[in-house]
């Protein structure tokens, strides 16, 4: 059976990693990296330490707004569906990548798998949120990686074809996690482990929105002995707001790092400060306590079980938790135990009659 899987963006790289893998043990997988993340730190280096399969398809597309980068890799999806003549299309998560190759698929009547189905922030001002609501509609297979997420299809009355997997990024995790600590990244970077916080800020709700984007940059500098791995469009918006050279001043700043360097980073934090879902869920597996820069997370479990507290951009509030949150609940398995990749494989040859 031939598979066309599609990824574009950094946590996607992570997901595909142990998929690929065990997809490759029973079926053809054609791989196609769309472009979203297009630098060496934020793409090439996922794939070198991951050891994912080249790509055999680069569409190129690059960054841009929501609708011409969707709608370009639409018209390159769909043109390597008819090329390929797929049994199924993968995807995963929810970037714009994501759910042009759901729109691709189902225009051309091949079916959908969606890994990580089911995510709800319930904030439709979140274009992640749409992405995730309109692929889930349009999938035949609907992988979830938490009980939550198969509860939140049910209420939209989607009960076919879904299967609670675990989460891939688990696998990824625990695959990797005693590599990443056994490595020199900290040292390279002159950071001891228990001495540091690390923040992530991404998200166009933070870094496009000038006011929101100061109050946690100065958040950051408030709390002290931030390190900040600084995303290509978090530094532009700094440039052009003026606050890269007091941002830089007050926290250390340093370029994208590599997936094994940002576990080492993570593992080592006293407490990580981020606005990534992908984060959020990392630091709850590897017990760091963690404080989100947004006012709702797909990754409900992790505030539920008392690991993650939302503060939104509030500047006293991200620097009140950042000083006084420590969580007092044990945590548990709820993103699975590392085999949902196995899992998605036996789903996959069970829906085609294996």
């Amino acid at each position: 059976m031939k598979i066309l899987t599609i990824v574009g963006a950094r946590p996607q790289f992570i997901k595909c990693a142990p998929v690929s893998r065990e997809l490759r043990k029973e079926h053809e997988e054609i791989l196609v990296h769309t472009g979203q993340h297009y630098d060496r730190e934020m793409s090439d280096l996922f794939f070198e330490e991951l050891k994912i399969p080249r790509p055999d398809h680069n569409l190129g597309i690059g960054s841009g707004t929501h609708g011409r980068q969707t709608g370009a890799m639409l018209a390159g999806i769909e043109e390597l569906i008819l090329q390929e003549e797929p049994d199924l299309v993968l995807v995963y998560g929810d970037t714009n990548s994501t759910l042009a190759g759901a729109l691709a698929a189902t225009k051309l009547h091949v079916p959908v798998a969606h890994i990580e189905a089911g995510l709800r922030s319930f904030d439709r001002g979140m274009p992640e949120e749409v992405n995730r609501v309109l692929t889930d509609h349009c999938s035949d297979l609907l992988l979830c990686p938490t009980e939550t997420a198969v509860e939140n299809l049910k209420r939209e009355g989607i009960t076919t074809g879904v299967h609670l997997t675990g989460d891939v990024m688990v696998d990824a995790l625990l695959e990797h996690a005693e590599v990443a600590r056994a490595s020199s990244a900290l040292a390279d970077l002159g950071l001891e482990r228990g001495h540091y916080r690390l923040a992530t800020v991404h998200r166009a709700e933070n870094t496009d929105n000038p006011a929101r984007l100061a109050s946690i940059i100065r958040a950051l500098g408030d709390i002290g002995d931030v390190v900040l791995p600084c995303h290509p469009r978090t530094e532009k918006m700094l440039k052009n707001t003026g606050l890269y050279e007091e941002a830089k001043e007050r926290i250390r700043i340093i370029p994208p790092v590599g997936y094994l360097e940002m576990l080492a980073l993570e593992s080592g934090a006293t407490t990580i400060l981020t606005d990534s879902g992908g984060v959020q869920k990392e630091a709850y597996v590897l017990g760091v306590p963690c404080i989100t820069l947004r006012e709702t997370t797909e990754w409900v479990e992790t505030v539920q079980d008392g690991w993650n507290v939302l503060v939104g951009s509030d500047r006293e509030a991200i620097v009140r938790a950042a000083r006084g949150f420590v969580p007092d609940e044990k945590r548990s398995d709820v993103f699975g135990k590392g085999e949902a990749a196995a899992e998605i494989r036996r789903v996959i040859r069970e829906y085609f009659g294996g």
